[in-house]
């Protein structure tokens, strides 16, 4: 082969791999705002390459004392006007292929993918929203007949509700040890059924509570049980 076409492929390898390692990430963010509901507000972000972020708010638990403590944390200060959660995390690939897959099949959100029908009850402002390098797109729905849509929809609730069980146990273990273990019998009926998606995110919490004598040994199984679950599936 000659050397100058071997030198023009390297070149154009080069451009190839400079081009890839500069393009950003493809991304899909799912939002929900209902005021009646806890939290009031979630969004989740997905990285294709695997980074994700959940933020969300809402009210405080209703026996929120926190301030009554020694604790002069700015957040815990703020939480009784607004109960924030914030989490970066790694989504599981397989997890992150069906969210990428269902967007494409969505059509990357480009189009109206509401179904318009005035009787149906609101169950939440959703907004589905898609971007790459070279596409982007989003739509706002409260219900939608696109299967794609509903079965995105579905994962990434339970992903929140997930999630959100984390921001639970995360304030049981800090400040009523004795709530821990309805919170988590509540999980591990939810896992029966299929409704809780990627425990192993909230795995630290989980490890703390396990790893903390002054829980009960029931709640500290529980929360082993779940993570072995998560593990085998």
């Amino acid at each position: 082969m000659p050397r100058p076409f071997q030198l023009a492929c390297l070149l154009f390898l080069c451009a190839v791999l400079s081009h890839s390692q500069t393009e950003p990430a493809p991304v899909v963010t799912f939002t929900v705002d209902f005021p009646t509901s806890q939290p009031e507000h979630y969004s989740i972000r997905v990285q294709s390459d695997g980074p994700a972020r959940y933020q969300s708010s809402g009210r405080p638990p209703a026996d929120s004392d926190k301030t009554d403590s020694h604790d002069n944390d700015s957040q815990d200060n703020d939480s009784h006007d607004n109960d924030s959660f914030d989490l970066d995390f790694t989504l599981a690939a397989d997890t992150r292929q069906k969210i990428f897959e269902l967007a494409a099949k969505a059509g990357y959100f480009r189009k109206d993918v509401d179904s318009h029908h005035k009787g149906l009850a609101f169950t939440g402002k959703k907004t589905l929203s898609y971007k790459d390098a070279r596409r982007s797109g989003e739509s706002t729905y409260n219900y939608s007949p696109n299967p794609a849509v509903q079965e995105l929809t579905d994962l990434l609730q339970n992903l929140s509700a997930t999630l959100e069980f984390g921001h639970r146990l995360q304030y049981d273990h800090r400040y009523q040890k004795l709530a821990l273990d309805e919170e988590l019998k509540r999980m591990e009926e939810m896992a029966r059924t299929h409704q809780l998606t990627e425990v192993a995110a909230i795995q630290p919490i989980l490890d703390e509570i396990i790893a903390d004598q002054s829980v009960i040994n029931v709640t500290r199984a529980r929360a082993q049980r779940l993570l072995d679950r998560a593990a085998a599936h």
